[in-house]
């Protein structure tokens, strides 16, 4: 559970029921052994902060039918997550049943997939500034929080968070591969070369481009 996003303890335990499925304001309080009073300000509250949303439930029967709950999608935030622990596992267990070369030859076959949606979002024609801008705006897209600095004769690429770090960890082909797909993806006219990196101890990763 990610409890960065600062939900009260009540509110935590409404979440978790939700969890397991709608229910009435009603039927939520009867489970949580509090009254009704109770519950409606801290579903009011999870509302407006739009984990939780209200829809309204067909009972068949006559009368006005009773407002149930369910969680929104932005409350999967509110649970675990082992994306991170499931890629290092798999990187792990393709290393150790294809070995080193067989786990580079899999990067390599992730590398040609991701140069060729690089390339198709450059135009042929674009100059080596425009070439970086584009490939910062696809690294954001993916997480990386991206950026270009203009510095004089050169350009900075920037990555100011590094959503595959985990992984990047576990396995340092991933690195490796990340800057030869820069190098291949801006062209042979420009060099490329990394001169911060997280995994060293840096606080972000840091792509010095020139003009070859």
């Amino acid at each position: 559970m990610d409890d960065s996003v600062g939900i009260g303890g009540a509110q935590r335990r409404i979440v978790d029921l939700l969890k397991r499925g709608g229910g009435t304001t009603a039927s939520i309080a009867a489970t949580l052994g509090v009254t009704t009073q109770a519950v409606r300000p801290q579903l009011a509250e999870l509302e407006a902060r739009g984990l939780v949303v209200a829809e309204t439930l067909s009972t068949g029967t006559r009368g006005r039918p009773p407002a149930g709950w369910a969680l929104s999608p932005l409350a999967i935030d509110l649970f675990p997550d082992r994306h991170s622990d499931l890629t290092v596992e798999l990187l792990e267990a393709l290393s150790e049943v294809l070995g080193e070369e067989g786990l580079d030859a899999v990067l390599e076959a992730r590398d040609r997939r991701q140069l060729a949606a690089l390339r198709e979002a450059m135009p042929d024609n674009a100059d080596p500034a425009a070439r970086v801008a584009i490939l910062a705006a696809q690294r954001t897209l993916q997480g990386y929080m991206a950026e270009v600095i203009d510095d004089g004769d050169e350009l900075l690429l920037v990555e100011n968070h590094c959503p595959v770090c985990a992984a990047a960890t576990a396995c340092q082909g991933l690195c490796r591969h990340e800057l030869k797909l820069f190098q291949e993806a801006l062209g042979d006219d420009v060099e490329v070369e990394r001169i911060q990196h997280l995994l060293s101890g840096d606080e972000r990763c840091v792509y010095r481009i020139r003009t070859a």
